[in-house]
């Protein structure tokens, strides 16, 4: 799988997508550690233990690089950062019920603008899946010969 890279000083506004979200009633916020346990077991219900171990490291920085998406009190999705290694972005997800309401994109471009202001230039999102999504969403550019990431 291909990784890619994104400038974080052009990035698109955050504002916007997450007053989209609060109209879904969905609020898009930084995860707290005391729900950290919480976290992680909706991400090893819904995903892997791959996934578990990578938030886990992201809930271990001050502040968590780890943000959430509820609905009605109820975890929807998450995003993660600096988990896999320093600058990477990743893993996320979001809940197969909760999908199409643009909450996938409000949680990467939260954790991309908590990045730019936690002091980085770009962010690498290794081993992509939806190439497309990246690429509309932020500007992601191909790495060349990164595959395998």
């Amino acid at each position: 799988m291909t990784d890619l890279l994104v400038k974080l000083y052009t990035l698109p506004p955050l504002e916007p997508l997450i007053e989209g979200q609060t109209a879904r009633g969905i609020t898009v916020r930084r995860a707290l550690p005391p729900e950290k346990h919480h976290v992680l077991a909706w991400i090893r219900h819904h995903f892997s233990e791959f996934w578990v171990s990578e938030c886990d490291t992201a809930f271990g920085h001050q502040p968590p690089g780890v943000f959430v998406a509820t609905q009605h009190g109820a975890l929807i999705g998450f995003a993660c950062y600096d988990a896999t290694a320093r600058g990477f972005f990743g893993p996320t997800g979001v809940s197969e019920a909760a999908r199409g309401q643009g909450t996938g994109r409000a949680l990467y471009i939260a954790c991309l603008h908590d990045m730019f202001h936690q002091g980085y230039g770009y962010a690498i999102i290794g081993g992509v899946g939806p190439i497309e999504f990246y690429q509309k969403a932020s500007g992601a550019m191909v790495i060349e010969d990164s595959t395998p990431g």
